[in-house]
């Protein structure tokens, strides 16, 4: 069973009240009662319930961040910058994975609500911004990561992924490669649709180069592997000559499809280039070109926003609440896998 206040209080002859203060207001308990209450909670083992009491108070040391997927290393170092900035001024986060499922998005989404944290820190699916702004109602503020939006109700902390995208084809096409094919997909995914409209915009720009989408379900290793078989099975005329990927995960599987079975090199057959230039990217057995983002500190940043609006308080109806949209350039980071072979 639990030890309780209660039992404390018992133990040191003092009321739970004055239990309650030895905890929370040490100044008002003079320190021969401090310390007699102090050695009953060490006698005992007692344990404070901080969530109890928070709830109690309304008031949450807890930070929700919910992430698309748990397994794209991007997203663990942007769970890092988070928790960074959290520790900062003594907070926890809690951590969900929607897994780019909107049922379980909305799950996490009402625990959250359920425990009143301080706020939320969302890469959202697309149709999420009007329980968002059911949780903002309820005196829950919200700032969206690695997600750009034209709504002037959130904040946003994202990188120009259409940069991204013309970055990457750019310098695909600037190496003389001309057959190129995206891979990518849900396109439900904002990042991954804005993307592809830069390497569209792009591939405009040079004569002769023409890009092919090869859509994927998901931004998995074994989704771009599928894509990755998928070209390599074609006859070498129908193969593209480049492919730009909408992440690294994606790239890695495309990849070990194209290398392994022996019948195609990278990048003297095909170039890719991935996305997020993860760790993991430059320590393929083709060192991976892709474009970076500044993970952390975009998690790092969110934090930061959302801390602010909550400092703020309740925005009155009819007051211009202050809401920023932070946008960080990609940057292009070369390697071996697009290097040129003439």
């Amino acid at each position: 069973m639990a030890v309780s206040v209660r039992d404390v209080a018992s133990l040191a002859g003092v009321s739970v009240g004055t239990v309650s203060n030895v905890l929370n207001r040490p100044d008002r308990v003079s320190p021969e009662t401090a310390a007699r209450v102090q050695d009953a909670i060490a006698r005992l083992g007692f344990v404070r319930n901080d969530v109890a009491r928070q709830l109690r108070m309304g008031r949450s040391r807890s930070i929700g961040l919910v992430v698309l997927d748990v397994r794209n290393p991007f997203f663990t170092d942007l769970a890092r910058g988070v928790e960074q900035r959290a520790a900062e001024d003594g907070y926890t986060v809690l951590l969900a994975n929607s897994d780019e499922d909107s049922e379980r998005e909305a799950a996490h989404l009402d625990m959250f609500e359920e425990q009143r944290v301080r706020g939320v820190l969302i890469s959202p699916l697309a149709d999420a911004l009007p329980r968002l702004a059911r949780l903002r109602k309820h005196g829950i503020p919200t700032v969206l990561v690695d997600r750009m939006t034209d709504d002037s109700d959130f904040s946003s902390v994202s990188v120009d992924d259409v940069a991204g995208g013309r970055l990457a084809v750019t310098h695909l096409a600037e190496t003389g490669r001309r057959r190129i094919a995206f891979v990518g997909g849900p396109f439900t995914i904002r990042q991954v649709a804005d993307r592809l409209a830069g390497a569209r915009e792009a591939a405009s720009r040079f004569p002769g180069v023409t890009l092919e989408v090869i859509p994927t379900r998901s931004l998995t290793v074994l989704d771009g592997r599928a894509a990755g078989e998928l070209v390599r099975d074609r006859a070498p005329a129908d193969r593209p000559d480049a492919i730009f990927a909408a992440n690294d995960l994606l790239a890695v599987g495309a990849l070990q499809a194209l290398v392994m079975a022996g019948t195609v090199r990278v990048p003297e057959d095909i170039a890719l280039i991935g996305y997020d230039d993860i760790d993991f990217a430059s320590a393929t057995v083709v060192p991976l070109s892709s474009v970076r983002q500044p993970s952390g500190m975009i998690g790092y940043r969110a934090l930061d926003l959302l801390l602010g609006e909550e400092a703020e308080g309740p925005v009155d109806a009819g007051v211009d609440a202050t809401r920023e949209q932070v946008v960080f350039q990609p940057e292009l980071v070369v390697r071996q896998s697009t290097a040129p072979t003439s």
